[in-house]
């Protein structure tokens, strides 16, 4: 049997300090991830489960948005997975005995590593009205305090319907029917915090807010670019990927504030060489300034210009626009400019440009560290610029490569989880189900938590995720949602947004990935989207943590019977019974998903179309591959300050914390530590293992602050510093986001160090 959970709360603010490693996974990684599967599963629940792991006919994992490979090894899985895995397919459980021996404000003390580690949830629960806990309710009153409640609305635009990118195609397939058959476009989701940027920058350039690049095109690539990005440990599967396109040729340059121990030496759990010595990836490591990539990519732009013959000029004329402004724009490109907004010297961008023009198929991939600053969307311009000049979308082994998080979250996105739907969408939805979506635009995750603030929102309903964790400016966060008048999250497990409730609040527990779900019509699976644009099936084999679980579908289904009443035009019923009916109107409606049954039969699944990759085809305003020609922009930093990113340790998979321990930074016991250049240390008079408060600088004058961080003497980036979310999201205020996408610019905080207060 699997151990209990923890009975105290362990401290996490004393951390213990060692080297950071020089290389990712190999026999450590396997070690780690059996033993915290044996803790939460024991070990047959262990191999039976595992096994299943990214199969092709098993489940999806939900640790990331990886693509499979077509020839899979028995153990598919990285240690991030197996972790997720193991949280998700625990013997623990919390039962109505838990919510009976704790109160929410107990539980609103606790740590969200705390919470997590007690198991998966069995019981619909519900807090009422002046209620100090919660306590069992049957699925039929869940439903019917939903109804009170969305009933009791002025308007249908004052419920806020948030998802998280774990939820199944079918599942927010309905999600997204419901609310719009209700009359709103409020359905603000996770990627209004991670990739929004990097879908604004590429549907105004190439037309399809997605990647253009499978996995086959990283196998085939002379360059890979990897910046803003940590694979080792929030995508360690990309590694193997990395690995095999080395072996084929490719070369690989880092661009990073951090040096990161998997893009360092990948030691390959599934090769004997990868037991041993391992490989090295990284041939060249930018160590840039944070905010910084803008102007490093404008200044390769003005270099390539600069360079005869460089430029693929038959392609700039034939599929391109906006040349001429970009091309004087990039020409003026200053050094001494660059120098400073990168950090970097002119030896290293030079060496970086001669591999750049050695190379015919280049790929860019990046993640957050680009996703999250004020001037992140033209950033991404900038990248897709470069990319551009020498012909480099549209090409087999070259292209753009946003590596995204949850496994499902761009899935999300293509079955309409959209505050500002096309309007192709909703006029395929009105044909399709006979009745008009709304057309406004409805609220992103900023404008909803305004919305809650303001009190022009008032129900609150989650499917899936930990939005109170996951949101910036946790103070201003928290008060929104207690002035919903109900809050409800679908959830596996216990996370810090069930201890920050509007009056009323439920907890409606669902299946997970690893659970078989029986419906009126048998056996049922569910499809995910890579984030490579691959759609393929998952089948849960384990039996149910309850009896009393609902699958997401089937909540949403019985919701929507419930709220909206008989006067539906959609056949929720028979959606519940039978998700292959859904899959049916999916296919009628979303284009790439024609025959979907059928397609997804393949134990490979398929790849859904993309126009610039399939025919450099650009489905833009100007029925091009826009050029543009921004102003290039950077942090500034004052005398005595520095730049902060907020960043995952090793045992985390965004707000869920599965350890302590950061190894491969050198962290073990404790979170609350802040990395700081020991010259920057030095000359702010911080020794190493003194305690500090985070004071984040905005404009206006705005602080947020976050107290009690361990300095770590850590080779940053000078002027750079680094500290874990969710600790962090405090110091990023509401209104500090990105320009045109809207997300918190989480990765550019200024901030002082004062001694601490809580010394």
């Amino acid at each position: 049997m699997a151990s209990k959970p923890p009975k105290g709360d362990p401290v996490q603010d004393a951390p213990k300090v060692a080297e950071p490693k020089r290389s990712a996974a190999g026999l450590t990684a396997i070690g780690h991830s059996l033993r915290m599967a044996h803790q939460q599963m024991g070990v047959k629940r262990t191999a039976l489960t595992l096994l299943s792991v990214n199969q092709k006919n098993g489940f999806d994992c939900p640790g990331c948005a990886w693509p499979d490979p077509e020839h899979r090894h028995t153990a598919e899985f990285c240690e991030n997975g197996a972790k997720a895995v193991a949280e998700e397919a625990t013997l623990r459980r919390v039962t109505p005995e838990f919510f009976a021996e704790h109160t929410v404000a107990d539980l609103a003390g606790r740590s969200g590593y705390w919470l997590g580690q007690q198991g998966r949830l069995t019981h619909p629960v519900y807090l009422p009205e002046g209620g100090d806990r919660y306590e069992p309710v049957t699925w039929e009153r869940a439903f019917d305090i939903v109804a009170e409640e969305i009933g009791a609305l002025g308007s249908p635009d004052e419920a806020v319907f948030y998802t998280s990118g774990r939820t199944s195609n079918e599942a927010a397939f309905l999600y997204q029917l419901f609310a719009r058959e209700l009359g709103t476009n409020n359905l603000p989701d996770c990627s209004n915090m991670c990739h929004e940027s990097s879908g604004s920058a590429l549907s105004e350039t190439i037309g399809v807010g997605k990647g253009s690049v499978l996995l086959e095109d990283l196998y085939r690539s002379d360059l890979i670019i990897v910046a803003g990005q940590n694979p080792g440990t929030n995508h360690p599967r990309m590694l193997s990927a990395l690995e095999k396109a080395k072996a084929n040729g490719a070369r690989i340059i880092s661009v990073n504030p951090l040096p990161e121990a998997g893009l360092e030496r990948f030691k390959n759990p599934q090769t004997p060489k990868g037991l041993t010595t391992g490989a090295a990836l990284t041939d060249l490591f930018l160590q840039i300034r944070l905010g910084g990539d803008q102007a490093l990519f404008r200044i390769l732009n003005k270099l390539i210009l600069d360079t005869p013959g460089a430029v693929d000029e038959d392609f700039v004329r034939e599929h391109t626009h906006g040349y001429e402004d970009f091309a004087e724009a990039a020409r003026a490109a200053d050094w001494d400019a660059t120098l400073t907004a990168t950090g970097l010297t002119r030896e290293d961008i030079e060496k970086c440009l001669r591999m750049v023009l050695a190379s015919k198929r280049v790929i860019v991939c990046w993640a957050m560290g680009l996703t999250q600053h004020k001037h992140s969307v033209p950033m991404i311009r900038e990248i897709v610029n470069f990319l551009l000049l020498r012909g480099n979308i549209g090409r087999p082994g070259a292209g753009v490569c946003p590596v995204r998080g949850h496994s499902n979250v761009q899935g999300d996105r293509t079955m309409g989880i959209f505050e500002r739907p096309a309007e192709a969408f909703l006029d395929a939805l009105e044909k399709e189900f006979g009745f008009s979506p709304p057309r406004e635009h409805g609220y992103d995750v900023v404008r909803a938590i305004r919305a809650l603030r303001d009190g022009r929102a008032k129900v609150f309903f989650a499917m899936g995720g930990n939005f109170v964790s996951a949101s910036p400016d946790t103070e201003v966060t928290e008060a929104a949602m207690r002035r919903a008048r109900l809050t409800v999250h679908v959830s596996t497990k216990l996370n810090r947004s069930h201890a920050v409730t509007g009056a009323r609040a439920l907890i409606l527990p669902t299946l997970g990935r690893t659970e078989r779900d029986l419906q009126g019509s048998g056996e049922q699976f569910v499809t995910v989207e890579d984030s490579m644009g691959m759609v393929h099936a998952s089948r849960g084999r384990l039996e149910p943590a309850s009896g009393q679980l609902l699958s997401e579908p089937a909540i949403v289904c019985r919701l929507a019977r419930r709220v909206l009443g008989s006067g539906s035009k959609v056949p929720w019923e028979e959606f519940e019974k039978d998700y292959a009916t859904i899959r049916d109107r999916i296919a009628r409606v979303i284009p790439g998903f024609e025959d979907f049954n059928a397609r997804v039969a393949n134990p490979s699944g398929f790849t859904l179309p993309h126009a610039p990759r399939d025919e450099r085809r650009f489905p833009t305003a100007t029925g091009k591959a826009n050029f543009t020609a921004a102003p290039v922009e950077y942090p500034e930093l004052p005398k005595g300050r520095l730049l902060l990113q907020t960043l995952r340790s090793h045992d985390q998979y965004n707000t869920t914390i599965y350890g302590l321990d950061d190894r491969y930074r050198g962290i073990t016991n404790g979170r609350r530590v802040v990395l700081v250049n020991p010259e920057d240390a030095r000359e702010l008079r911080l020794a190493d293992g003194s305690y500090v408060d985070l004071v984040g600088e905005w404009k206006d004058g705005v602080e947020r602050r976050a107290p009690g961080f361990r300095v770590v003497h850590y080779p940053t980036a000078p002027g750079c510093a680094a500290a874990y979310y969710p600790e962090t999201n405090v110091l990023v205020p509401l209104d500090a986001t990105a320009d045109t996408s809207n997300t918190p610019a989480s990765k550019s905080v200024v901030v002082r160090l004062e001694q601490s207060t809580t010394d």
